[in-house]
């Protein structure tokens, strides 16, 4: 992409209501634009974070044997008096009533509606296990909205429901996300530690946190930093084995992790070596649910079981703030001059900058260049706007493109061109027939399968 044929609306100045990082960064980078509190326009440069963001989750969701599907924005408000939190969830839930009188809810969770759609087709044991998901646009009615998409009214959310014919069999479902779940993340470039959790308006017995460690995050977390040597690098998983789901959730779960809200200074003291013990903030970028019958057993979501006789099923839900995620990534990796993004999930792989718009012989280079890159699937932008380098500059490394290549008459004329790792400041020059293939082994490096 070309930036003198693109749309970011870059801001010079820090807006006076955005208080944290990543809310400043996204206005300065013209990715987002507020609406009304708590309700942005999403930007091409942060829909294409977004949309990265969104295809990660589903390939993990897909891989752990999860079901797509899409349910509306609108839901019936007799599912949720079916329920009995239509009157409990409170004013969070937008109540709206059409022109024919009849009472609809704004989503702000698919619960009833998803166990509507389950009772309605599913009546055998055999069926079973059934995992369903989608990723859609959700509205709760926050009282004080604020930091961007941190903590928005509306918001982008991943939410899967599963179906179990009994405890032991949701339980696996249970392990099955959270170990899909730390595989997410941690492709996003980031570390999630999964926490216990109250379940709040949801309800059940079981739920974790996954929250991202940052000076900004709103809750109190107590963990142990083993946990922070964990990984899933070069591990591969079978999710049918509910003997290495379970035994990876004990991996992760051994170690204490709790919010504020769960934390028990005695156990941790006792349990947590005094140089290992940390207290940090967080932000909350997913929960997981076991809730066993609490929505089947309202609703009539039963099976026949092996023996025919009509069992309620086993529920429970999982979902991550997919927009949220946007801005968690940028507390987590941004820099005094901007967004530092990786490599996964930035809205270009690469920038090139011609530091000397008008000159032929950098021109004709950075033609070349941008023609071949694209057309080998790298992702590039392209500043060919008659700006000063420095501007350009300053733009790229607010943006935060993983690798910026700048091209420039005087590296020319020594058959150099640079090649800058936004992350490290690293700066190598090659030969301008090599730093196509350069910044694709790069790429490959990081795991891009469209770098290849």
């Amino acid at each position: 992409m070309r930036m003198s044929r693109y749309f970011i609306p870059t801001l010079k100045e820090i807006p006076s209501d955005a208080q944290i990082a990543s809310h400043q960064l996204m206005l300065r980078a013209g990715m987002i634009k507020q609406a009304a509190s708590g309700i942005y326009s999403w930007m091409p440069l942060g829909l294409r974070v977004l949309q990265k963001i969104e295809r990660i989750v589903h390939e993990e969701q897909i891989r752990a044997g999860h079901l797509p599907l899409l349910m509306p924005t609108l839901q019936p408000a007799g599912l949720w008096r079916e329920s009995g939190r239509y009157d409990d969830y409170g004013e969070e839930m937008l109540r709206i009533t059409d022109r024919h009188n009849r009472d609809l809810v704004y989503g702000p969770t698919n619960e009833e509606l998803i166990t509507d759609i389950f009772r309605g087709h599913v009546h055998s044991y055999r069926d079973l296990p059934l995992t369903l998901y989608h990723i859609q646009w959700k509205f709760r009615d926050e009282i004080r909205p604020r930091y961007g998409v941190m903590r928005g009214r509306e918001f982008l959310m991943k939410d899967g429901y599963n179906f179990d014919v009994d405890k032991p069999s949701a339980i696996h479902s249970y392990n099955r996300h959270m170990v899909s779940y730390l595989r997410t993340y941690q492709r996003m470039g980031l570390q999630a530690i999964p926490m216990r959790a109250d379940t709040g308006p949801i309800g059940g017995s079981y739920s974790h946190e996954f929250l991202v460690l940052a000076d900004t995050g709103e809750s109190e977390v107590y963990f142990d930093s083993a946990i922070l040597d964990l990984s899933f690098e070069g591990r591969g998983v079978d999710y049918d084995s509910r003997e290495e789901c379970a035994r990876h959730v004990d991996e992760w779960t051994s170690h204490y992790a709790r919010t504020d809200e769960t934390h028990d200074p005695e156990t941790f003291e006792h349990e947590v070596p005094a140089s290992q013990r940390r207290h940090s903030r967080g932000i909350e970028v997913g929960q997981i649910f076991y809730f066993a019958t609490k929505y089947s057993a309202p609703m009539g979501a039963a099976v026949a079981n092996a023996k025919g006789e009509r069992v309620d099923v086993h529920m429970g839900s999982h979902g991550i703030g997919v927009s949220r995620l946007v801005g968690a990534i940028i507390e987590a990796s941004h820099d005094d001059r901007g967004i530092v993004w990786p490599p996964s999930v930035a809205p270009f792989q690469a920038g090139i900058v011609n530091t000397a718009s008008g000159n032929p012989m950098t021109e004709a280079a950075c033609d070349r260049l941008y023609r071949e890159l694209a057309t080998s699937g790298v992702e590039v932008l392209y500043d060919d706007r008659s700006e000063r380098a420095g501007a350009k500059f300053a733009t790229m490394e607010l943006i935060g493109l993983p690798w910026r290549i700048t091209v420039g008459p005087r590296g020319l004329k020594s058959g150099q061109i640079e090649l800058v790792d936004r992350k490290s400041g690293l700066t190598e020059s090659f030969a301008p027939d090599r730093i196509a293939g350069e910044l694709r082994d790069r790429l490959s490096a990081s795991g891009l399968a469209n770098a290849s």
